[in-house]
């Protein structure tokens, strides 16, 4: 396979008897409701394929029954897929053995989930050491590893407290801890801050794009949540009943969605807080003013308004040193205005 941290071709997963029969023949081109209706069987994800870079923030998207949860749960076989490849870091993931599971989710791919799982009976730095117990590190090492991953959450003074008497944002900081301690190069989160309040959950997503700017690890998040998905992703999957719909950067789904479904679930999205300059910029002509604020056609349009309506003259979009594109004031508040617009 390529040289992905995640490599993930033609997924599938089927439930119900005989689902390892269904795949490759014409019941597998049946809707979901037709399938089940025919054959019993429940279509989780359907032909699924993409790749994911190292350091990159992959999200997962898609509303309750999409398969997103299916999915994360296949790629490290938690859930045992009905056909498909699936590749971390190279490693062949559909023909492991047990043993090279278990090292495979131990050491390469750690989970983070919305339920955090905590050892009720053990304070937080051996919670955070568990993974690194059951390796068979010494208690020594593996509380040492443990104390630098509490600091690097937040956690320090923390550390001989039980997780009863930590609030839900810490209790999900000590799973994320966790998961980090065994310094996997991938980490899959499966909704890890739905069931926290709005406050925390905002608090939580800065702390993992803070890890992410720190570590660079690559992570795979699902949500439910658009918001988040914005926010977090580097790109974004978005699927509807087990299948992809798109797969594209933030701005790509805002400002080009690929069907109806996508553009009703990005409609509200505050456009000038996502759309970048080059779906607002227009062609360079001759009678262009050579002078104007300069910035790159990746600039945000909300981090590019105040400049640009601030300059008596158009924002010059420049890439590799060429000039690619002019934003006239009239670009910039047709954006703004339809934010309103929405709003109201």
């Amino acid at each position: 396979m390529s040289d992905a941290a995640l490599s993930v071709r033609s997924l599938w997963k089927i439930f119900g008897r005989g689902s390892d029969r269904i795949v490759g023949t014409p019941d597998a081109d049946l809707s979901r409701a037709d399938l089940k209706e025919r054959t019993g069987c429940v279509v989780g994800v359907r032909d699924v394929s993409f790749e994911v870079a190292p350091g990159e923030v992959f999200v997962v998207m898609g509303l309750s029954g999409s398969g997103k949860s299916t999915l994360v749960r296949c790629l490290t076989r938690l859930i045992e897929p009905t056909a498909g490849e699936v590749a971390i870091d190279g490693r062949d993931v559909m023909r492991a053995s047990e043993g090279e599971l278990r090292d495979l989710r131990r050491t390469h791919a750690s989970m983070v989930f919305q339920h955090f799982g905590l050892l009720p009976h053990r304070q937080v730095i051996d919670n955070v050491a568990y993974g690194l117990e059951v390796r068979g590190v010494g208690r020594k090492e593996r509380r040492a590893k443990a104390a630098e991953v509490v600091d690097l959450v937040g956690l320090s003074g923390y550390e001989a407290s039980y997780p009863d008497q930590l609030s839900g944002g810490m209790q999900q900081r000590v799973g994320l801890a966790r998961a980090l301690a065994s310094d996997p190069s991938l980490l899959l989160f499966d909704e890890p801050f739905s069931a926290l309040d709005p406050l925390i959950r905002r608090d939580m997503q800065n702390e993992v794009i803070r890890l992410h700017h720190e570590l660079g690890k690559t992570m795979v998040f699902i949500t439910h949540d658009l918001q988040e998905a914005l926010k977090l992703g580097d790109r974004i999957l978005i699927m509807r009943d087990g299948e992809v719909v798109q797969i594209g950067t933030p701005d790509e789904v805002v400002g080009a969605p690929a069907d109806d479904y996508v553009k009703d679930f990005t409609s509200e999205v505050p456009k000038s807080h996502v759309l970048t300059l080059k779906w607002v910029m227009r062609e360079p002509r001759p009678d262009d003013s050579s002078e104007g604020p300069v910035m790159t056609s990746d600039t945000v349009v909300r981090k590019a308004a105040q400049a640009a309506l601030a300059s008596d003259h158009p924002v010059r979009v420049v890439d590799g040193g060429e000039l690619v594109g002019i934003v006239d004031d009239d670009a910039i508040l047709r954006v703004v205005v339809a934010e309103e617009e929405v709003s109201a």
